[in-house]
C-alpha cells in the first residue's frame, strides 16, 4: 500500500515492524517520532494491527497510518480504520495527534485524505465519534465534510455516506 500523500502530511500504512517499535517504545533510528509519540492509544492500535496481522493478514488500506508532517517527516500521530468494511460497506475511523501538532489543522487535513481513501476503495460510509466535551475533534470531522448523525449520554457521532 502506497503512502497517502497530501499538501503538508504523509499518512503511511504502518507495517508490522513499526508496529512492534510502537509496542515496544522502542524506534528505529530512522523513525523521527515527535515527543508524544506514540500515545497510549497509538500503541493500542499497534498492538490490535499485530493481532488481525498474525490471525486475518493486513487489512490495508483500511488498517491505520502513522500520520507524518512533509517537512520533517516526523510522525505526529495516527489515523485508521478500526476494521474493513462490515457487510453494508461502513467504516469507523479514530485518530490522534500529539499535543504540539494539534490546533494546525493536520487531523482535518488527515481525514479528508482518508475519506476519499475509503470512497475510492468502495465503501459506502465512514462513521466517527467524539465526546462531548471535545469540541477540537468534533470540529475535524465536520472541516473534513463528515455530519453529526446523533448522540448518546457520553459522545456525539458523525458519518459521511456515498452512493455505491
Amino acid at each position: 500500500m502506497a503512502d497517502l500523500i497530501t499538501e503538508r502530511l504523509v499518512l503511511h500504512p504502518i507495517s508490522v515492524d513499526e508496529a512492534e517499535q510502537m509496542t515496544a517504545g522502542e524506534p528505529a533510528a530512522d523513525a523521527h517520532w515527535e515527543p508524544g509519540f506514540p500515545a497510549e492509544a497509538d500503541v493500542s492500535v499497534a498492538g490490535r494491527f499485530l493481532e488481525r496481522c498474525a490471525t486475518t493478514g493486513d487489512p490495508q488500506p483500511f488498517g491505520p497510518y502513522l500520520i507524518r508532517r512533509r517537512s520533517d517527516h516526523r510522525a505526529i500521530g495516527g489515523m485508521g480504520f478500526h476494521r474493513p468494511p462490515d457487510e453494508h460497506g461502513n467504516v469507523t475511523i479514530g485518530y490522534g495527534l500529539v499535543p504540539s501538532a494539534r490546533g494546525k489543522g493536520y487531523a482535518s487535513e488527515a481525514l479528508r485524505a482518508l475519506l476519499s481513501l475509503a470512497r475510492a476503495e468502495g465503501a459506502a460510509s465512514v462513521k466517527g465519534d467524539a465526546d462531548h466535551d471535545n469540541t477540537a475533534s468534533q470540529h475535524v470531522m465536520r472541516a473534513a465534510g463528515m455530519l453529526p448523525v446523533g448522540e448518546d449520554d457520553r459522545v456525539r457521532y458523525f458519518a459521511i455516506s456515498w452512493s455505491r
